[in-house]
């Protein structure tokens, strides 16, 4: 449930959800300039962590 959980604020909040899985990590500000860049590859790498990290 947890992962659902996460993986819906994934595709709301990208930043978030890489947040709450990695914490301040090499992950969360790779995500940020993704999301930056363009919200969609953001959405794809944070989901992609979530799922990884299971």
């Amino acid at each position: 449930m947890a992962d659902l959980v996460r993986i819906i604020i994934a595709i709301i909040l990208p930043p978030l959800a890489v947040f709450l899985t990695v914490g301040i990590k090499g992950a969360f500000w790779i995500n940020i300039l993704l999301s930056i860049l363009g919200y969609v590859p953001g959405i794809v790498h944070a989901v992609w962590i979530v799922a990884k990290r299971r």
